[in-house]
């Protein structure tokens, strides 16, 4: 989520294979699922897998033990180097074997399913599972500053203003990330008003209005009620926050996303989840669960784990087209 200066609940059923790939151990198994489903995971992988200082495998060893299927990344390139970024997304998607279309911005999409082609805008893909029919993936970063949770905290962070009231932290969480947010929304709202089989996935950098509630608060989970207004946004649209549907009490399962790289209690941060997955009302919901350092933190733990956001893995039975 933080630039590089700024930066150095439990499942409906935990997957508990253990194996080792490369040094790492992870606690899921590999393979696609089956029976009509699909897992779609989103990834931020921290600077091109860079971020951490470790072997790109460690980032293809996440995806492989989240039993991934299509995979939404963040941060796909790496480190500037003579005036260029390199594109570690694809290099993580030959070490898989994977199919890989880069959207551009750091965004890609890695698919173990053939990828048809990307939207006329790039927000998002086309794909085609094995029944032969077609399922379409987005995928988004917002910008990442101002943070509002850092606004509401007094935690200095990209010289932003601190602020104090719900209506500042909702404005400025729309002047940061909302023009972004619409690009995206409005390529997919025909797909999605017309019944398509849509996911969306992303770093949104901006936490949910389903979990800065007045019952969370009441609870201290969260400093504010805040109706954030990217969550609101896509639940308008149409869709479903996955990992809310199935863990509805948002006091007692933040899933927080952000971040393994600073204890819950730092004063100088603020844990929170930030990434999701989203699906369309004509695709079931099955199963979500965070991707991570540890199981006090996470469903499926990868040790050691490389980026500085945990993921988010999501089963979604996609019904056969009747067509």
């Amino acid at each position: 989520m933080r630039n590089v200066s700024r930066l150095l609940g439990i499942a409906a059923a935990v997957m508990t294979v253990l194996g080792t790939l490369a040094g790492c151990k992870t606690t899921a198994e590999d393979g696609p699922v089956k029976d009509g489903t699909v897992r779609v995971m989103s990834f931020n992988i921290w600077v091109g897998g860079e971020g951490g200082k470790f072997a790109l495998e460690h980032t293809a060893a996440v995806i492989r033990a989240a039993g991934a299927d299509i995979v939404g990344i963040q941060e796909a390139d790496g480190r500037e180097k003579n005036g260029v970024k390199p594109d570690r997304g694809r290099e993580v998607a030959a070490l898989l074997g994977w199919n890989y279309a880069a959207q551009g911005g750091g965004k890609a999409i890695l698919s173990r399913h053939e990828i048809v082609r990307l939207t006329p805008n790039k927000q998002g893909a086309e794909l085609r599972l094995p029944s032969g029919d077609a399922f379409y993936l987005f995928n988004v970063h917002l910008f990442h500053a101002p943070y509002q949770p850092y606004q509401l905290l007094d935690i200095p962070y990209e010289d932003a203003p601190f602020l104090h009231t719900k209506k500042e932290l909702i404005d400025a969480a729309e002047v940061a990330r909302g023009a972004e947010l619409r690009e995206a929304l409005e390529e997919m709202k025909p797909l999605v008003d017309a019944g398509a089989r849509v996911a969306l996935t992303g770093d949104f950098n901006e936490p949910s209005h389903l979990d800065w509630t007045a019952k969370a608060q009441d609870a201290g989970v969260v400093p504010l009620a805040v109706a954030y207004p990217a969550s609101r946004a896509v639940v308008e649209l149409g869709l479903i926050d996955v990992f809310r549907a199935l863990h509805p009490d948002e006091a007692a399962q933040p899933g927080r996303t952000w971040t393994p790289t600073t204890r819950e209690d730092d004063p100088a941060d603020r844990h929170d989840r930030i990434d999701f997955v989203y699906a369309s009302p004509g695709v079931e919901i099955v199963q979500c669960e965070i991707v991570g350092e540890s199981r006090e933190r996470a469903d499926v733990v990868v040790t050691p784990y490389p980026s500085d956001h945990r993921a988010v893995v999501a089963t979604l039975r996609v019904p056969p087209n009747q067509d």
